[in-house]
């Protein structure tokens, strides 16, 4: 508890699942937290559900693929706290097809949500970071950026967000601001529950731990990459899948 008292905290995607969790594990530990995503009216309901005072959570909506939203958005953030401490880049959509079928819209828009965002939002906090000679920045990657079945678009932007993640620490470690990257494997969220069964019971099986994983257990790892327990550890990339076998 009270890790995070007096740092700010932007977590994008964070309507729902695993950036929800994000958000709450934050907030327990003491951070402002503002919380960006599309769907405004269910964030609206998280942030409510999370911080009914409304004095800790803050929902903004913001559409991350977006480089002048997300110019206007964090401009609003610095202008009302004069700060961010912690950016978690979570936002990120699957537009699943085998890649003789995949059309230039399902690739361009993955690569938009999944990657190119991160590049703005980091573009967006990286100067004042520096200034003030500190910052956490985490990226959602993930166990797919190894390859997957249908997913062409999806892995490729979760194994740049790792190239990205890499890159930025070793520029900016020495403004101690450390970058790091967490890879979930197969979570229960709202992106996994419509798979098919079969698929679930192969990502089960190909798991030592022998089950789904639940957001707060991502949770957990990035809010101690969002910590200064985590001090020497930059440009990392933590594996969160219960020890997920690539095939």
């Amino acid at each position: 508890m009270g890790k995070f008292v007096d740092k700010i905290a932007v977590v994008t995607g964070a309507a729902q699942g695993i950036g929800e969790k994000i958000a709450e594990r934050l907030l327990r530990d003491g951070a402002s937290v503002i919380i960006l995503d599309v769907n405004f009216e269910q964030l609206k309901t998280t942030a409510s559900a999370l911080d009914a005072s409304g004095e800790k959570v803050f929902a903004m909506k913001c559409n991350v693929a977006d480089p002048e939203d997300v110019t206007k958005t964090f401009s609003t953030i610095y202008g009302k706290f004069g700060k961010i401490d912690i950016l978690i880049n979570n936002a990120g959509i699957t537009r699943d097809s085998f890649f003789h079928k995949m059309t230039p819209e399902q690739w361009h828009s993955v690569m938009d949500v999944n990657l190119n965002s991160m590049f703005y939002t980091c573009q967006a906090v990286i100067p004042q970071m520096r200034k003030q000679q500190y910052g956490k920045i985490v990226n959602v990657s993930s166990s797919s950026s190894w390859g997957n079945m249908g997913q062409a678009n999806y892995s490729a932007s979760k194994a740049g967000v790792l190239g990205l993640t890499r890159t930025l620490a070793k520029e900016n470690g020495g403004r101690q601001i450390t970058v790091n990257a967490v890879a979930p494997g197969q979570i229960n969220t709202d992106m996994t529950k419509d798979l098919p069964q079969d698929v679930k019971k192969m990502a089960t099986m190909l798991t030592p731990a022998g089950r789904m994983g639940d957001p707060a257990e991502v949770a957990s790892v990035v809010a101690f990459l969002s910590s200064d327990d985590s001090s020497f550890v930059n440009g990392e990339c933590i594996s969160v899948s219960g020890g997920f076998l690539m095939v």
